[in-house]
């Protein structure tokens, strides 16, 4: 007790990164309110500011627990998380060909959601302890075999979605921790032929790498003549009018109008997949645009927090944690501006999820943490 006092003291306050708390609150916030207008009741917004009041305490946990104590146990971290999708993979309930979810009674855990944060504190700090043979052959496979462990269990919910997040948060991990350039270049050279290749495999019929329903998704998005690709264009194509409508400021929250896509009921899933949908038509261009602004501000934040800090672990921490929220910010925009096919990927931090909101807290907790420790600007 007494090391983890003078621990705290040793923590300066003006160290802390208020900006980022400021940034992840507000969006927090716009998110809460879109959810209530988007679904009607209130039931889901009323869970999301349980979510939030949970996610805040973690947040300040992992704030003040140091992050070198917690990425310590990164084997247990790594064993906890293959339990917890194992788990889903046996007993999670199912829903639309998908068994991402573990039944709590009072509301649903998705373990993929936190094992993001688990992922990215085990490669990282894999690494770190390998560090002084970071670009070793021994290093480069263990790291990726241990890695792709979690992958293929994630893939196997199916989730291609959260699949595509954790492989490129993995290479761009790999790509940051300084391996030697001759490496990175020979694996580019092996791995874009093999990328062409396997994407032209899934695009085949009965291929048997995806499930039938995300092979439709995939190619009816592209097959623009095809009667039966307008029906699962059907959802992005109503998005899109609802964004188109809602103009410079948009409809208002919880608005009544007959002309709403939303109100239509034209729109599924509209509290997570398609969440910005509700932001576009009821708040407009402005909350659009505040929405993807406070996005870029938050990666922001974790870059450059992480451009600050001298432990190599702290460091790729800060950068995988960007990441992962703004590919997801990226593909779950894409989908709703349907300039990718639907992927079932929410937006961090605004859709609906209460284990996917408190996640997000704890990453954010553990970027403040590595933020606090830090002994100089660089």
């Amino acid at each position: 007790m007494k090391k983890i006092i003078n621990k705290l003291k040793s923590y300066k306050l003006s160290n802390l990164n208020f900006r980022l708390i400021v940034y992840v609150l507000g969006i927090t916030l716009l998110g809460i309110f879109t959810i209530g207008s988007a679904v009607d009741g209130g039931n889901f917004q009323n869970k999301q500011i349980v979510g939030l009041g949970i996610g805040i305490i973690f947040l300040i946990i992992t704030t003040l627990v140091s992050y070198k104590f917690i990425f310590k146990f990164y084997w247990l971290i790594y064993l906890f998380a293959n339990v917890l999708l194992i788990i889903v993979l046996l007993f999670g309930t199912t829903n639309k060909g998908a068994t991402r979810w573990i039944d709590l009674g009072f509301t649903e855990f998705q373990p993929s959601e936190i094992c993001k944060i688990f992922f990215v504190i085990f490669v990282v700090t894999y690494l770190y302890k390998r560090r002084e043979k970071i670009s070793s052959f021994r290093t480069i496979i263990g790291v990726s075999l241990f890695a792709m462990f979690q992958v293929l269990l994630i893939y196997r919910e199916p989730d291609l979605s959260t699949t595509i997040v954790f492989f490129i948060t993995f290479c761009a991990i790999m790509f940051l921790s300084g391996i030697h350039y001759k490496i990175v270049t020979a694996v580019l050279v092996i791995a874009v032929p093999v990328i062409i290749v396997f994407g032209y495999l899934v695009i085949q019929p009965d291929s048997g790498i995806l499930e039938d329903y995300q092979y439709n998704r995939i190619v009816g998005f592209y097959q623009k003549d095809n009667p039966e690709a307008e029906k699962i264009r059907y959802q992005q194509e109503n998005s899109l009018l609802a964004i188109g409508s809602g103009g410079l400021s948009g409809k208002g929250l919880d608005n009544n109008t007959v002309t709403s896509v939303k109100n239509g009921n034209f729109l599924s899933e509209s509290h997570t997949d398609f969440i910005f949908t509700i932001v576009g038509e009821e708040l407009g261009f402005i909350g659009c645009s505040a929405v993807i602004l406070l996005m870029f501000l938050i990666v922001l934040e974790c870059f450059i927090t992480g451009s600050r800090t001298n432990e190599l672990h702290g460091k790729l921490y800060c950068f995988g944690f960007g990441i992962i929220i703004a590919i997801q910010t990226f593909i779950n925009i894409s989908v709703a501006t349907m300039m990718l096919p639907n992927t079932g990927l929410t937006l961090p931090f605004v859709s609906y999820g209460l284990t996917s909101l408190i996640s997000l807290y704890i990453g954010v907790g553990i970027v403040l943490n590595i933020g606090l420790q830090r002994k100089r600007l660089i």
